[in-house]
C-alpha cells in the first residue's frame, strides 16, 4: 500500500509524542501537516520537527489521507462541524480523545472510516500501549494499514469501544500516578548518599523486577506483597487506596460517553 499524507488537528503534547515516535522509527509518509489555533505551539513544533507542514486551518488538514484529531473532548464536535465539508469518503479519521464516540463522530462526518485511539505517553520511545476501535464501515485492509502504522508507536491492539475510557484511566494515565513518586525517591536517595546515577539505576532495575514478580512469577498478589515484611508507608496504604477510588472513579464518570 502506498504511503499516505497525515494531518494533525491540534499540535500539543500528543502530536509531539506521535511525531517523535515516527522520527525514532524513520517512518516515511507523503507529508505530515499540523494545524493549531495557537501560533506559538506551531512555531515550537516546526522548530523541533522541521519536516512538518504548518497549515492555516483545520479544514486544510482535513483534506489529508489520514487525519488525527488531537483535541480535548469539549471542542471536538464543533471542530467536526467546521471541517465536515472538507472530508471525503476516502479520508481515514482518527480521534485521540475519550468520551466522544464513533457514533457521535459519524453523526457529523459523512464518512465510514472512523477510528478512536487512546494514546499513551510512552509512545514517545515507541513503547506505547494503545487500544483502538474501528467504526463498523472500516474495511479489513484499512484496519490492517492503520494498525501497522500505529504499531510504530508501540503495542496497538483492537478492542471494543466501550472499553476505551477504562484503558484511558488504567493505561494512558497510569504513569502519572507514579512518575512523581519515582522522581521523589531519586531525591531521597541522594540524601542517603547515593549518586544521581546510582539512584536512577537502582529504581529502574528494581521497578522492572517488581513488575515481573507481581505479574510473571505465578504468585498471587498477597503472596508477592508479603515477600517484604517491612513496609515503611504501610500505615498510609488504606488512605492511598481511598484516593485511587475517589479520584479515578470520579474522573471515569466525567470522561465516559
Amino acid at each position: 500500500m502506498k504511503t499516505k499524507s497525515l494531518g494533525f488537528i491540534g499540535g500539543g503534547r500528543i502530536t509531539t509524542i506521535f511525531l517523535q515516535a515516527f522520527v525514532n522509527k524513520k517512518a516515511i509518509f507523503d507529508s505530515i501537516s499540523v494545524f493549531d489555533t495557537n501560533p506559538q505551539i506551531l512555531q515550537t513544533l516546526k522548530l523541533k520537527f522541521p519536516f512538518i507542514q504548518v497549515l492555516n486551518s483545520a479544514s486544510e488538514v482535513a483534506r489529508k489521507d489520514i487525519v488525527f484529531l488531537a483535541l480535548h473532548p469539549p471542542v471536538i464536535m464543533a471542530t467536526l462541524e467546521e471541517i465536515k465539508a472538507d472530508v471525503t469518503e476516502q479520508t481515514i479519521f482518527i480521534s485521540l480523545a475519550p468520551k466522544i464516540t464513533l457514533a457521535k463522530m459519524a453523526s457529523v462526518l459523512p464518512i465510514s472510516q472512523l477510528v478512536r485511539l487512546i494514546p499513551n505517553a510512552t509512545s514517545v520511545i515507541n513503547h506505547g500501549y494503545n487500544p483502538v476501535s474501528f467504526a463498523p464501515g472500516m474495511s479489513e485492509i484499512q484496519k490492517w494499514y492503520i494498525l501497522e502504522m500505529l504499531n510504530l508507536l508501540g503495542h496497538t491492539f483492537e478492542t471494543a469501544e466501550e472499553k476505551l475510557e477504562g484503558y484511558a484511566l488504567l493505561s494512558a494515565m497510569l504513569p502519572t500516578y507514579f512518575w512523581f513518586q519515582w522522581n521523589e525517591l531519586e531525591t531521597i536517595g541522594t540524601q542517603f548518599g547515593l549518586s544521581d546515577a546510582e539512584c536512577r539505576e537502582s529504581i529502574y532495575e528494581t521497578l522492572n523486577a517488581a513488575l515481573n514478580t507481581m505479574y510473571r512469577s505465578g504468585m498471587c498478589p498477597n503472596e508477592v506483597i508479603d515477600l517484604v515484611p517491612v513496609k515503611p508507608i504501610g500505615e498510609s496504604e488504606e488512605q492511598i487506596k481511598a484516593i485511587y477510588q475517589e479520584k479515578l472513579m470520579g474522573l471515569f464518570e466525567r470522561i465516559k460517553p
